[in-house]
């Protein structure tokens, strides 16, 4: 019996525990659940009612924590809960996302901008090249799409590639090109020198340059040896000693008549907008014509953007904005825009700025004489970039842009007792818009085709209260052009392309003067046909590089058959050394050339022409150069010694202030010298010395003075900066030293002869040497998840030095002569914030 007793007694022990244990096993409903657990530790539950419906499982044991209990839910469900206050628990779905790194395959570096698409979701990669995509909940929306310009997309089902940890997905190079980096970090960080001789700056990738806060595009390849402004702007680029006309401005394959904003001083290309400049000194490749001196070709970025971004920004001269969003599944829209805010207020900055511009000018010299005067600027531009991908295969992209710069001079005077008053007014504009569509007919196989349309107006009309006259001048230009092009890589370490280039250009000047009547009338239309084919081989070992082209150019209106061979080699000795050779000839049937120094009131006096092939003739260059590259442990040595012909130039394009001012013939220049850059790198920042010299002279055979220095001719250009990060900060300190710019001066003992200037020898006087020393500072920081903050403050010639940028002479109203002098800006100072969202 007592046994019987005890078994009994040791199977209710057993079973109670495991009964215990069935009913704790049985599913609960996922309501009832939570409202235990709120009876039992004072919480309240916010979720949406269907997250709970037909939810069914077993309860967590009652000797849980409540934090281990709401562990255990989390496990058990695809829920996400949290503490939004101290009683109160949200509950939501959990996100299931997918992060990784995209890379690509050959070279392993990182790829920003990729589009990762996963049904309607979608994302792109930052500059590291990671991304992060929340994943459609549906089990037939889980494929996720990777694409990217110039590589194969990538397909997936999401399922293999999931993982605890992020993937690094590798992109196959849809067609390999042979141009590639060979110097990063050319100066400072996005700032790069690209194997068939030309330089890269990318300003998504951008670190700080001395004296700028944002990214002035045409401030910027100043930073280069041997590119420098004589009267330190952005409308006067100098390239080894060649005037600015003869320099190629493209945007997003436009050719562009204008390149600045308040009448030069800055650029007229939004940064938000303009990514990417690539600069040729030389070598330039054969699809590529004008600009006998060198081309900045401006691009805007090329992927298509899934998300909403936006940004706008605010310093001392200009406010700007920009919108990059999608408005379908292929397609992006980016518009940015930016104005000056002279019409709100008038900063420091602004007025040190217009003071430059009118220095020796119409404007100038009426205030000066007319006291109640009322003067007005302002300016303006808007770009848009539209992309739209049909398939992986075909890509088009639609350009627009609008500039316009606008100065209104009241005067106000008495004629005949009568108060009288007049508006003098210099407008300059540019619109210019293109379609561009490239396609992938193969892995080796691609064409593009370009149509583009730029129109430039320059306007000014003085009335001269005075001496009661109206002056009317205008210039414009009217240029539409078609490019299409193919190119097919053939076998390993080969490429041809070959194309087609049609352009049209039109140049109309107009002189209108109400009292004498006098009205003339200049227009001229030049049609030019153009076939080009190049040839592009990599060795074996990928350590020699040649690209060699030929370009076939025809002018219809002079019949005229032009040739031009171009020639780019690198070949590396070792890793970190390697030699280049380039070579070009080129051409241009456009030209600038001042008439008058007070034309378009004096503020920009430069008026473009079409060459006539006589008295104008047609530009044609020679250039070559030898270079070699050094770059190990941070150090990087750039040499490059350079010799340039260039023939067909005349003495109006070349500004002369001197016994040439009014002389009309042509001539010629060559440049020598030698470019050299030494960088050093230190983790995080830069230190650079670049250093130029420059043998540039002119030949006029019809002027007394056959031969002399020309007027760029700045013999000896130095430059030291540095930059350095540190968290958050960023700073760039930099010195421009030079020589002085060539002058004439006057015969001492005799300055005025016969009523007129008694000049010495041409360009025998050099100006004091020029010196500035610039500063800037940036601190970005993140506001919110979404968005970036970007302070700035930049000191601009810290010194206040006086530098003296141009030299003339006149005879003053007492027939003494004057010595004119222009000046540089002094001390400027400018502070900028800027935001992103994204």
């Amino acid at each position: 019996m007592n046994e019987r007793l005890l078994v009994l007694v040791f199977f209710l022990a057993v079973l109670n525990p495991l009964n215990a244990i069935a009913q704790n096993n049985v599913n609960k409903s996922l309501t009832d659940i939570l409202l235990e657990l709120r009876e039992r530790f004072d919480v309240r539950f916010n979720y949406a009612s269907d997250l709970a419906e037909q939810v069914e499982l077993p309860p967590p044991d009652r000797h849980l924590t409540l934090q281990q209990s709401l562990d255990y839910l989390q496990q058990q469900l695809n829920i996400d809960l949290r503490f939004i206050s101290e009683t109160t628990i949200a509950i939501t779905k959990k996100k299931n996302t997918l992060c990784g790194y995209v890379k690509d395959k050959d070279s392993g570096e990182a790829l920003p901008y990729v589009t990762i698409r996963n049904g309607a979701t979608g994302t792109i990669t930052n500059e590291e090249g990671y991304f992060q995509i929340e994943l459609h909940p549906a089990p037939a929306a889980n494929i996720v799409q990777i694409s990217h310009i110039g590589h194969k997309p990538l397909v997936r089902d999401s399922k293999f590639l999931k993982d605890s940890q992020c993937n690094i997905l590798y992109l196959i190079p849809f067609q390999e090109k042979l141009e590639e980096i060979v110097l990063y970090e050319y100066v400072i960080k996005g700032i790069s020198k690209i194997n068939n001789g030309s330089y890269k700056i990318d300003f998504d990738d951008n670190s700080l340059l001395p004296g700028l806060l944002d990214e002035d595009v045409l401030q910027s390849v100043q930073a280069f040896p041997g590119i420098q402004s004589v009267d330190e702007s952005v409308s006067n680029i100098n390239i080894r000693g060649g005037s600015n006309d003869q320099n190629l401005f493209t945007w997003d394959n436009i050719k562009m008549y204008q390149s600045g904003h308040f009448f030069g001083l800055i650029s007229m290309y939004n940064p938000f907008i303009t990514d990417k400049v690539i600069l040729r000194k030389n070598g330039s490749p054969a699809n590529l014509t004008d600009g006998v001196s060198g081309s900045i070709i401006m691009q805007t970025d090329d992927y298509l953007n899934p998300n909403f971004k936006g940004g706008v920004s605010l310093n001392l001269i200009d406010a700007a904005g920009f919108v990059d969003a999608p408005i379908g599944e292929n397609i992006s829209l980016k518009v940015a825009a930016r104005k000056s805010l002279s019409d709100f207020v008038d900063t420091p900055t602004y007025s040190a700025y217009f003071e430059r511009i009118v220095q020796n000018s119409e404007i100038n010299n009426d205030t000066n004489s007319i006291p109640d005067s009322d003067i007005d600027f302002n300016f303006y531009d808007v770009a848009m970039r539209l992309l739209y991908h049909p398939s992986d295969k075909d890509r088009i992209r639609v350009n627009f842009i609008q500039v316009a710069n606008g100065l209104t001079f009241n005067e106000s005077g008495f004629i005949n007792g009568n108060e009288e008053v007049r508006e003098s007014t210099v407008d300059q504009n540019s619109i210019a818009g293109s379609v561009h569509y490239e396609k992938d007919w193969t892995k080796t196989l691609n064409t593009e085709l370009t149509v583009y349309n730029t129109d430039y107006l320059l306007k000014g009309i003085n009335a001269n209260v005075q001496e009661d006259q109206r002056f009317l001048q205008e210039n414009s230009v009217s240029e539409t052009g078609a490019k299409i092009s193919a190119r097919k890589k053939v076998g390993q370490g080969m490429e041809i392309s070959a194309g087609y280039q049609f352009f049209e250009t039109k140049i109309r000047n107009l002189d209108d003067v109400d009292d004498p009547r006098f009205v003339q009338i200049e227009g001229e239309v030049l049609r030019e046909h153009a076939l080009w084919t190049s040839l592009g081989l990599e060795s074996a070992d990928k350590m020699t590089k040649v690209n060699l082209g030929l370009r076939y150019n025809y002018l219809a209106k002079f019949q005229k058959h032009i040739i031009e061979p171009r020639l780019s080699v690198n070949h590396g000795l070792w890793d970190f050394l390697n030699l280049e050779l380039l070579g070009e000839f080129k051409h241009q049937s456009t030209s600038q050339i001042i008439t008058f120094q007070n034309d378009f009131l004096g503020i920009e006096k430069r008026r473009w022409q079409l060459s006539n092939d006589s008295s104008i003739p047609i530009i044609t260059s020679k250039q070559v150069s030898l270079g070699i590259n050094y770059n190990k442990n941070g150090w990087l040595v750039n040499g490059v010694f350079f010799y340039k012909d260039v023939e067909g130039i005349t003495s109006q394009s070349q500004g002369f202030l001197d016994s040439f001012e009014f002389a009309t013939t042509q001539g010629d220049s060559r440049a020598s010298g030698v470019d050299i850059l030494l960088r050093k790198r230190l983790q995080k920042n830069n230190i650079w010395l670049s250093y130029s010299y420059l043998d540039s002279k002119y030949r006029f055979d019809e002027l007394f003075e056959t031969e002399f220095p020309s007027n760029f001719d700045i013999t000896h250009s130095l430059t030291m900066g540095a930059n350095y990060t540190i968290k958050n900060f960023m700073l760039a300190t930099g010195l421009n030293l030079r020589s002085g710019r060539p002058f004439t001066n006057v015969m001492q003992d005799e300055p005025i002869a016969e009523n007129t200037i008694n000049y010495a020898t041409v360009n025998s006087e050099r100006q004091t040497p020029f010196m500035r020393l610039d500063f800037s500072a940036t601190y970005r920081l993140k506001v919110g998840p979404r968005t970036k903050a970007r302070f700035g403050l930049s000191l601009w010639n810290v010194l206040d030095r006086n530098n003296v940028l141009n030299t003339f002479y006149r005879i003053d109203e007492n027939d003494e002569i004057q010595k004119v002098e222009q000046f540089s800006l002094g001390f400027t100072p400018n502070v900028s914030a800027r935001i992103i969202f994204n």
